[in-house]
């Protein structure tokens, strides 16, 4: 079992900036991939960057390409999603969401953990 926490979410306006956090636990992590996506009311679950965590090779959705930033901390086992230039679209609750394997996979579906969620809302 792999147990994921997510914080930093928050209110802030157009153009500032939030890092959000994941701290995991439970299994060792060295063979899985992790995936942040985000769900905004009354739409799908949407992916929006995934890190290996051996290897540390990265993907991210267009939409936050050179804004967004996943990294991750072995020593503390937390996975970042550093958030600039941040706009009203971007406002969702995001989910950290673990898998085994280190494809880097965009689908939801193809996670089995996850975490409880973070909301972030924008303002303009």
């Amino acid at each position: 079992q792999v147990q994921l926490v997510e914080s930093g979410g928050g209110l802030v306006q157009a153009g500032d900036s939030l890092r959000l956090s994941c701290a995991a636990s439970g299994r060792t992590l060295s063979n899985y991939a992790m995936g942040w996506f985000r769900q905004a009311p009354g739409k799908e679950r949407e992916f929006v960057a995934v890190i290996t965590w051996s290897g540390g090779r990265t993907y991210y959705a267009d939409s936050v390409k050179g804004r967004f930033t996943i990294s991750r901390d072995n020593a503390e086992n937390t996975v970042y999603l550093q958030m600039n230039s941040l706009k009203p679209e971007d406002t969702a609750v995001y989910y950290c969401g673990a898998r085994i394997g280190l494809v880097l996979s965009t689908s939801h579906l193809r996670y089995g953990y996850w975490g409880q969620g973070t909301t972030v809302t924008v303002s303009s």
